[in-house]
């Protein structure tokens, strides 16, 4: 089953006194590209959540978000106290000794730098796993997302196959067509400057054959349809093969290549356009298949 490199997942809740909220987006890219944003507090956990989403999401440009708002009381920092009994003794005895006095050393004191110190949050771990659980719920979500995006690009796919096969199979009509023509050509054109009762019939069909022989498509014709079958086959498989697909659009575009190069016949040509048309679509939405 085909999934898209494209989604989104979001999860939240509350856990203690914080609101969390978990996001996951994802867009295409040829390899993963993760990008993990949360609270320094967890970093030391990071590592772990990295393995967890490479193994879910395998490639593409993956963004998670992990933030928090706070629902009631959370204290960002502490008083220094013994520094600041240190500067109110100094205060005081300065003021003292220049004959001062009902002077606010206090609010001379919170002035001062490290007076008011950040407290070190610690690592709460049951705080730890309920982000877990929120960043698994939002995988889920982006999971079937992608599934989503995937089902689209899948019966995209399979109708751009079938197109390609169509104007295939309107090519061999103008192919047959146009050994007749190409024969009756050559003839005229010889005729024109070498006597009828002079040309070798046997050498004229022998050279003809020869000619004609490189223009045969049929070689090319079976490898298209073969491909074509290989590429449905891998695309109605279990897992999603993004880059498998690639690789046989590659081939299938060959085949076409080669067909728009042997063509010699106008309707086959445009027949052939058509077809290169129908697979840059494809190659295009490759690009996002996971």
């Amino acid at each position: 089953m085909l999934k898209s490199m494209t989604g989104y997942g979001r999860a939240e809740a509350t856990i203690g006194n914080k609101k969390f909220t978990v996001e996951i987006k994802s867009l295409n890219s040829k390899q993963l590209d993760l990008y993990v944003k949360m609270p320094s507090v967890y970093k030391e956990k990071e590592l772990g959540l990295r393995s967890t989403l490479s193994k879910e999401l395998e490639r593409g440009k993956v963004e998670l978000s992990v933030y928090y708002d706070s629902t009631g009381e959370e204290k960002k920092s502490v008083i220094n106290k013994s520094l600041v009994e240190a500067y109110h003794r100094d205060f005081k005895a300065a003021a003292e000794l220049i004959g001062q006095e009902n002077v606010d050393f206090m609010s001379l004191i919170m002035r001062i730098p490290d007076v008011m110190k950040a407290e070190k949050a610690e690592l709460d771990i049951s705080e730890w796993n309920g982000v877990m659980k929120l960043v698994h719920q939002a995988l889920i979500e982006i999971q079937d997302y992608r599934s989503v995006e995937g089902e689209k690009v899948e019966q995209e796919f399979k109708e751009r196959i079938a197109n390609i096969l169509n104007y295939q199979s309107e090519v061999q009509e103008p192919v047959e067509r146009r050994l007749t023509k190409i024969k009756d050509r050559i003839k005229n054109n010889l005729e024109d400057v070498i006597d009828s009762d002079k040309i070798d019939s046997n050498r004229f069909e022998q050279e003809l054959v020869f000619f004609l022989e490189k223009l045969d498509i049929s070689e090319e014709n079976s490898r298209l349809k073969s491909n074509c079958d290989y590429f449905l086959e891998v695309l109605g498989g279990p897992n999603s093969e993004g880059k498998k697909l690639g690789f046989i659009a590659q081939e299938i575009g060959r085949e076409i290549n080669t067909m728009g190069s042997k063509a010699n016949d106008a309707e086959v040509q445009r027949l052939v356009v058509k077809m290169k048309d129908e697979l840059e679509k494809i190659k295009e939405q490759i690009l996002n298949a996971l």
